[in-house]
């Protein structure tokens, strides 16, 4: 499952467009699979600025802890607050209540530099 309308980073997350230079980011189905149960999410704090590759924050599962990396340069203006609670939602809904953060970009054109999905696909079909 991946969807048309995101772009993937090689480090398998995606990000969807929020606002003119707003992105929210998460984990794709391929990881979270990957990484088995979810049990804790740690995520930047509000106003964190962070730079393209840079480490974002850290998914623990049952099998191993694995960085987040941000996709792209900028601002955390949101983070999903829900997954200190539920951090199983990475594992239930990956594209959509799983999301991680949002970022306000320093480059909004930075978006486009991406993988699409037909990438991604090929990307993870490698793997």
């Amino acid at each position: 499952m991946i969807p048309e309308e995101l772009k993937y980073t090689e480090e398998h997350e995606w990000v969807l467009r929020t606002g003119d230079d707003t992105v929210r980011v998460g984990i794709t189905d391929y990881a979270q699979e990957q990484l088995g149960e979810v049990v804790f999410v740690q995520l930047p704090e509000l106003g964190e600025q962070v730079g393209a590759g840079q480490t974002l924050g850290e998914v623990e599962s049952t099998k191993s802890v694995s960085d987040l990396y941000a996709p792209l340069a900028g601002e955390v203006v949101t983070r999903n607050d829900s997954l200190d609670q539920q951090p199983d939602l990475v594992n239930s809904d990956p594209y959509g209540e799983g999301w991680m953060v949002e970022l306000r970009l320093d480059d909004p054109t930075a978006v486009d530099d991406l993988l699409d999905a037909a990438a991604y696909q090929e990307l993870v079909a490698q793997g």
